[in-house]
């Protein structure tokens, strides 16, 4: 209910007045407060997207933007609108290509009733996308929040477990005489009580320990020069890194607030700049994600490194490269006015964030900084030295809720930097080939995705008993920036880490349904099995979209068979049974793989609508031996008892089609025959008599 009370912030790509406040009609109509931007070019695009919208609605045509300029436009300001295209007719083409393109449905125009059915679930999805945001920075707030507590906290704090320090706040430190934690980490907490009560100590935790709760002991603490002191501690059951443990607590006397105030604020300065030191930035940037993810409120992070910080360290000695730093800090102060917040980040690295500024608004400022700097003349002790600087710029926007990611960025900027006395922005496409071209195999993934270069193989898949349609196997292949092959488990088994294994299923179904069409509109009677991964197998959404596309593809509902195997199918059954019943009832064929290594695959058979069944590779191997052979004719004999159709595949001689044919198998695959190929042109009429 919450959603319908909501006023959408709604774009309109559309040249005509008429026709775009025809669809705020019918928004307004359909109950939905509507506050409506039409955008007339691309500057007004660029001005739009400054501020946050949740919906973007295209015409089929516009003479003034295309509706690619503004997929890329949010694509690279990392906006999350989802995008409606509509378009003219029931065009299949049109539709999968702007599904390919990144929009989140296409629909004929002037199907109201399903526009509104479409946005109200596109706006669906966005909210809980932004909650899910907002909670993930909630938490990472709360948990931030709950260790500052206990890092500022008066009162002496540590944590035990089983009898051994394993966290101690300044205070405690501070309490016994220890200068670091690690001095006290692993150490056992009884080496810090008085020799004359640790009998006492020890018969304490046995009962603590036994009656939990919370309880205090009056005893006397031995400090690291040891001098004793009376402490009362208070020991209650917590939790620390997820570990179960005992917090106690020493109660400390109130000290002077104002003093306490003025310690707290030197704690956040570094003591050569008077800048903020690196701890209280990364608060500072925490608070802004929250700010940008919550509030929709932009901001940028500048990198500054200093050039050549090690030849002038090695010219000036540490005091004057002190005194260029102190003097470097006192430019940036002057340079920055308003809500920017500096700091010193590093020995010879500053960051500036600057609230409400979008990276591409900072970059004039940041390049005449440059030209300050570089003609600076610095003053060490009666000697002048000049430097410059290497500038990484990134933002934080809604779709980046880890600030430390955002700071990796710009790092990474500045380092590209190698000429130094220059800035670079932060530009996802190039971030994703560099790391592509490092061998990170997700960024190939989002790579292939986003330039639609994933490679489709096809397999033809051979009927023995005079089936005449044509049938192929899709396999997906993945190059790397060097043309070599990336083996796929491994790009597959990385993408499903990554949350991909979704992108790609659909990118494989949307292409596989182009290319069928294409080549059936040439007199083929082709079907195409296509595979669908674990993630597709439990994805609920998977279906009404997949009946959108195969309705927009007008195919035969025959030309397309899912393909699932049989491990996912049983680790999913519940899921796998909707599914296989869900295609059926779209109509389409449905084949389940690697059947027959489980314990009992008839079972799980038994649960599911399939028509096709792809016996294990395992079966078709070293068919030369009797018991093997019999292995086979079992199981395909049970499966054609269930009216199956089996798949026979790595056929890969001819010594086996006898046995084969014998066993009654309705269709083979293999390497024999033909290997995975770029174009479906396999001869099927070659083995008709």
């Amino acid at each position: 209910m919450a959603i319908e009370k909501k006023t959408i912030r709604l774009l309109i790509l559309e040249d005509s007045q008429n026709e775009a406040e025809r669809l705020v009609s019918l928004f307004r109509n359909a109950g939905r407060a509507t506050r409506v931007h039409r955008l007339t070019s691309s500057d007004d695009l660029a001005a739009a997207l400054q501020q946050s919208w949740d919906l973007l609605i295209a015409a089929p045509s516009s003479e003034n933007i295309e509706s690619s300029e503004a997929i890329s436009a949010i694509r690279r300001q990392a906006k999350d609108i989802p995008l409606i295209q509509l378009i003219d007719g029931n065009d299949s083409d049109a539709i999968t290509e702007a599904l390919a393109l990144g929009a989140q449905d296409a629909l004929p125009q002037g199907e109201d009733e399903r526009l509104i059915l479409v946005a109200n679930r596109e706006l669906a999805n966005l909210e809980e996308r932004r909650a899910r945001r907002a909670a993930e920075v909630a938490l990472r707030e709360a948990e931030k929040r709950c260790q500052l507590l206990l890092d500022s906290s008066v009162d002496a704090i540590t944590y035990v477990h089983e009898g051994m320090h394993i966290y101690a706040n300044r205070a405690y430190l501070e309490l016994f005489g220890y200068e670091d934690a690690d001095e006290l980490e692993g150490m056992p907490m009884i080496d810090l009580i008085a020799s004359c009560d640790q009998i006492n100590f020890k018969d304490f935790l046995k009962n603590y320990q036994s009656a939990e709760g919370n309880a205090e002991l009056a005893c006397s603490g031995i400090k690291a020069n040891g001098q004793s002191f009376q402490a009362c501690m208070s020991f209650s059951p917590a939790t620390y890194d997820g570990e179960p443990c005992t917090q106690v607590v020493i109660r400390a006397e109130s000290g002077n607030a104002e003093l306490e105030e003025k310690l707290r604020e030197i704690s956040s300065q570094d003591l050569v700049t008077g800048l903020y030191n690196r701890s209280h930035f990364l608060e500072l940037m925490d608070t802004a994600v929250e700010r940008a993810v919550n509030a929709g409120q932009p901001a940028s992070l500048a990198y500054i490194r200093v050039d050549r910080y090690t030849s002038l360290l090695a010219e000036t000695g540490l005091a004057g490269i002190d005194l260029l730093l102190t003097d470097l800090a006192n430019l940036l102060r002057a340079h920055f006015a308003g809500e920017a917040q500096l700091a010193r980040f590093g020995d010879d690295v500053f960051t500036v964030l600057q609230p409400g500024q979008p990276p591409e608004q900072t970059q004039a400022g940041l390049a005449e900084l440059l030209k300050k700097v570089e003609s600076h003349m610095f003053d060490v002790s009666g000697r002048t030295v000049q430097t410059s600087l290497s500038i990484g710029i990134a933002g934080l926007n809604e779709k980046t809720p880890k600030a430390q990611e955002v700071i990796d960025r710009a790092h990474r900027c500045a380092d590209e930097l190698s000429e130094g006395n220059a800035l670079q922005l932060f530009n996802p496409a190039q971030e994703l080939a560099a790391a592509a071209n490092r061998g990170n195999i997700v960024a190939m993934v989002q790579q292939a995705l986003e330039n639609n270069s994933f490679r489709l193989l096809f397999q033809p898949i051979i009927s023995l008993r005079g089936d005449s349609h044509e049938h192929y196997e899709v396999l997906l292949r993945l190059l790397n920036p060097q043309g070599v092959e990336v083996p796929p488990s491994d790009f597959l088994d990385a993408a499903k880490e990554a949350g991909l294994a979704e992108k790609i299923d659909r990118w494989v179904i949307l292409n596989s349904i182009k290319l069928l069409a294409d080549h059936r509109s040439k007199g083929h009677n082709t079907c195409l099995f296509v595979h669908l991964s674990s993630v597709s197998l439990q994805d609920q959404t998977l279906l009404p979209w997949l009946s959108v596309a195969l309705k927009a593809a007008r195919l035969p509902s025959d030309a397309l068979a899912f393909q699932i195997n049989e491990p996912d199918a049983i680790a999913y059954l519940k899921q796998a049974k909707a599914l296989t019943q869900g295609l059926a009832e779209l109509h389409c064929k449905v084949a389940l793989s690697q059947f027959g290594c489980s314990l009992n695959p008839f079972n799980t058979l038994k649960h599911l609508s399939i028509d096709f069944v792809k016996v294990d590779g395992s079966f078709s191997q070293d068919l030369s031996k009797a018991e093997n052979q019999e292995a086979l004719k079992t199981l395909l004999s049970s499966l054609h008892a269930q009216a199956k159709l089996t798949i026979v595949p790595f056929v890969e001689s001819a010594s086996v089609l006898a046995t084969l044919w014998q066993a009654g198998v309705n269709y083979i695959q293999g390497y024999y025959l033909q290997g995975p190929s770029q174009s479906m042109d396999y001869d099927f009429s070659a083995g008709d008599e």
